[in-house]
């Protein structure tokens, strides 16, 4: 990457946190850029501007790939807002539900309190309602699945603050 295609990269990704695009993805000649913005703020592009400031190899670069977290200025260091906070993951891959059945109420909502096996959520699998309990005693900080929407293994359903 020479030093015009270093700027045109820097003005690009000025341009995209000004307008706020979140993500980005080009490929033009056989060169391929993909940008990844985290957070509402737009994002901390330092890694980038070292990068952009690193001599190149000489040659053309046919991939640029970029994952920008965005943070948050408390003395220039990330503040991470789920610090401290359990994961609770789906053990199955299936569809996750809030409540036992459409319009009945969640099992939990943010800001209850729950102990060890309380039971959080239903994910179905192979027509099977498993009931998802808790493996943590604490506050319900943050809804993460979204109901009647798919589920991985392992992915994150609720962020418990733990007692």
């Amino acid at each position: 990457m020479d030093a015009n295609d270093k700027q045109k990269l820097s003005e690009l990704i000025e341009f995209l946190k000004a307008n706020g695009v979140r993500e980005f993805e080009s490929e033009r000649d056989g060169e391929k850029i993909r940008l990844k913005f985290e957070g509402a703020e737009g994002a901390d592009v330092s890694q980038l501007a070292r990068l952009l400031a690193s001599p190149g190899a000489g040659g053309k670069s046919p991939s640029v790939s970029m994952h920008v977290p965005a943070h948050t200025e408390t003395g220039g260091a990330a503040v991470d807002e789920d610090a401290g906070l359990k994961p609770v993951k789906s053990p199955i891959v299936g569809t996750f539900y809030e409540s036992s059945a459409p319009g009945a109420p969640a099992f939990v909502k943010v800001g209850d309190h729950v102990e060890v096996g309380t039971v959080l959520c239903i994910v179905e699998a192979m027509k099977l309602m498993n009931e998802i309990e808790s493996d943590v005693a604490g506050e319900i900080v943050k809804l993460v699945a979204t109901n009647g929407q798919p589920v991985e293994f392992g992915q994150t359903l609720y962020l418990v603050r733990p007692k």
